[in-house]
């Protein structure tokens, strides 16, 4: 009865999306981008004598999550094919191109149907799967097939399925694993309570990810202008939710230039962040030498920037905690940087709570609560600097996780 409710729900899915689909450009892309793809997945992989790893990435946060681990198989199996898939078109369509991998394609609708076919044509030698998204049907065929099948950076709660008394057929699916890794000991400690033995804790690999991204830094002159010898916040991933709290903040500011990279980056989303901006302003894309310094707020209406931004500034505000979830703290948090945030839903995000105990991380509900975080990193240079040193030694101790899931995975890194 589970696995026909499971077929039912991702066939649903399905229609709603193609329903969707003429009138959302996400979902245009997510069925687009499905469309003859197994005939694709034929002639790109018809001639493949070399061993494919493959690689599941729900959207772009999994796949920054797995990349590190992607690229160390990339350097300790140089003569192997890398193959990625996305279930979302935001992981897709911003990494179709990542040269680090050898094949890059959505992956299809979960159906037994599906999963045969796609194993039959891709043959991978070892299949890893990044944090979440347990899809039966792949889960299954690959397990079926003696393949070798691992979770990576995965971290579990108790409000999730597999701990609920119906949650038996969930619970079924991730046995398919050979082994998970987790990313701590309360997510192995979970798994335990449930009968899954194959678990160890092995950290975030994110962290290795963000500390590659401050040892080797894009580095944007006009940025450095605009930033030199002035006290600069950075504003990564924000939505118009966070921008009610930052507009009064931003607008009486005095002595603070600002960097604000919207989640959304589009025309429209641009000229309504502007509008609420009542400081000298410029987008990143016209900024001149001459204008960034009249400006005390750079928009950064493109995307790839973010992750190296946060070198030129001393603390930083990251959005999302009052939408879909917190976006990433720890590009901003490796840099030192002290970091704000929405005080939503963050037993999702542990790194959040971990390091609000520790007082590098500030976390609010109301508009007093953001003022007061403001003034205070803005005017207390002591408090600044300790709460930057806390932000840089939470990074140092917990790095580490690639290396550990790499030396587990000894049959694959000789």
């Amino acid at each position: 009865m589970a696995i026909i409710l499971y077929n039912l729900s991702v066939r649903f899915y399905r229609l709603v999306i193609g329903l969707v689909a003429p009138f959302n450009e996400k979902a245009k892309k997510f069925v687009s981008g499905r469309v003859g793809i197994f005939d694709r997945l034929a002639k790109d992989f018809s001639d493949i004598k070399r061993p494919v790893i493959w690689f599941h990435c729900a959207s772009l946060g999994e796949f920054e999550q797995g990349r590190p681990v992607i690229e160390a198989f990339r350097k300790s199996k140089p003569n192997h094919k890398i193959l990625i898939t996305f279930f979302s078109p935001s992981g897709y369509e911003l990494r179709k191109n990542y040269t680090e991998a050898d094949f890059v394609y959505y992956l299809p609708i979960d159906t037994k149907k599906n999963a045969k076919r796609f194993l039959d044509i891709v043959n991978p030698a070892l299949v890893i799967f990044v944090k979440y998204e347990f899809w039966y049907h792949y889960l299954k065929q690959t397990n079926e097939r003696n393949i070798p099948l691992y979770c990576i950076s995965a971290l579990f709660n108790e409000k999730q399925r597999f701990f609920k008394p119906n949650g038996a057929f969930f619970r079924k699916t991730l046995k398919l694993f050979d082994h998970i890794f987790v990313q701590n000991e309360k997510s192995e400690k979970l798994l335990q309570q449930i009968n899954i033995k194959q678990v160890s804790v092995a950290g975030d690999t994110r962290f290795d990810r963000v500390v590659d991204t401050v040892s080797n830094p894009k580095h944007f002159p006009l940025v450095a202008q605009f930033s030199q010898n002035e006290l600069v916040m950075v504003i990564g991933s924000c939505w118009p939710a966070d921008m009610a709290f930052l507009f009064p903040i931003i607008n009486h500011s005095k002595n603070i230039k600002f960097i604000i990279a919207p989640h959304d980056v589009s025309e429209n989303s641009i000229k309504q962040l502007e509008k609420g901006l009542k400081l000298p302003h410029c987008r990143i894309t016209e900024a001149t030498p001459e204008n960034i310094d009249q400006s005390r707020i750079i928009i950064i209406n493109t995307i790839g920037m973010l992750s190296s931004l946060y070198q030129y500034g001393q603390f930083s505000y990251i959005g999302g905690a009052f939408g879909d979830g917190l976006h990433n703290i720890l590009e901003a948090v490796t840099f030192g940087l002290p970091v704000i945030f929405g005080n939503n839903n963050l037993e999702k995000f542990p790194e959040s709570l971990a390091l609000i105990e520790k007082g590098g991380a500030f976390a609010f509900t109301q508009q007093t609560e953001i003022d007061e975080y403001f003034e205070k990193l803005s005017t207390d240079i002591d408090f600044r600097n300790k709460a930057s040193e806390i932000c840089k030694t939470y990074i140092r101790e917990n790095t580490g996780a690639t290396a550990k899931i790499m030396d587990s995975l000894t049959q694959w890194n000789k």
